[in-house]
């Protein structure tokens, strides 16, 4: 075990929760790694001198949290997180390869279709113009991390199917990747469909991320929808106070 586990009986806290709390400080210290199993609940009861009952409760505990993800016939590991910083435009791929996971996107479509109203006053396009429409579930490892939909232009985009991982990557392959790009986030609760694509309770709440990608010219080359699970996304950004 890479932690040692000591029951303060004087803490107001039920056993459960202690293990849970302790369990959650070596993940975030990273004594264990994403994707790494947890020892199983028999492993922690015995090492640890608890019942398996307290060891569920505080497994169960970490994955209503998003810290530990089940899978079934297989075990308990532990789920990715992905800390993106506000500062700086990079595409899902960049950020999952420099924190070591592996991404990976399950199609949904990649297809040519009419630009709707909004996506039009995005992108300053006319009416009747056509977008390239790329629709994916986003997976570091082999977890769902996010369900996409990006809209280019048809001339920045001629060909959907050519994209495979990096829509930046190839953009860049193209000169036309964006250099700037202007994001807004909110919460959502996710209905049915969107439960279904995340992998997540329906209701669940979950960050809904739009982002217009510009050129250096200044012209709109990216409409980009994206629906993240809360439980593994952390936004971070650095503010000055200026004198």
């Amino acid at each position: 075990m890479p932690f040692q586990f000591k029951p303060d009986p004087q803490a107001a806290s039920p056993l459960y929760m202690q293990l849970a709390q302790k369990l959650a400080q070596a993940i975030r210290e990273g004594l264990f790694l994403a994707d790494e199993a947890l020892p199983s609940e028999r492993v922690l009861s015995e090492q640890l001198e608890i019942s398996r009952v307290t060891a569920r409760k505080a497994i169960d505990r970490l994955v209503e949290q998003g810290m530990i993800v089940r899978k079934r016939g297989s075990g308990n590991y532990i789920a990715p997180k992905l800390e993106q910083p506000l500062s700086r435009l990079t595409s899902f791929s960049e950020e999952l390869q420099q924190r070591g996971f592996r991404p990976s996107s399950r199609w949904l479509t990649r297809s040519f279709t009419p630009a709707a109203p909004d996506e039009q006053l995005s992108l300053g396009l006319s009416t009747g113009g056509r977008v390239a429409r790329l629709e994916r579930l986003r997976l570091a490892d082999t977890v769902v991390m996010a369900y996409e939909v990006s809209v280019l232009p048809e001339a920045v985009l001629p060909d959907p199917a050519a994209v495979e991982a990096s829509l930046y990557e190839h953009l860049q392959t193209l000169g036309g990747a964006p250099v700037r790009a202007l994001q807004h986030i909110r919460a959502i609760n996710a209905d049915a469909k969107l439960a279904g694509l995340l992998e997540v309770p329906v209701g669940q709440a979950v960050l809904f991320i739009t982002r217009v990608g510009y050129l250096e010219s200044g012209h709109a080359v990216e409409l980009t929808h994206s629906y993240c699970r809360s439980d593994y996304y952390d936004f971070v950004a650095e503010m000055r106070r200026e004198d």
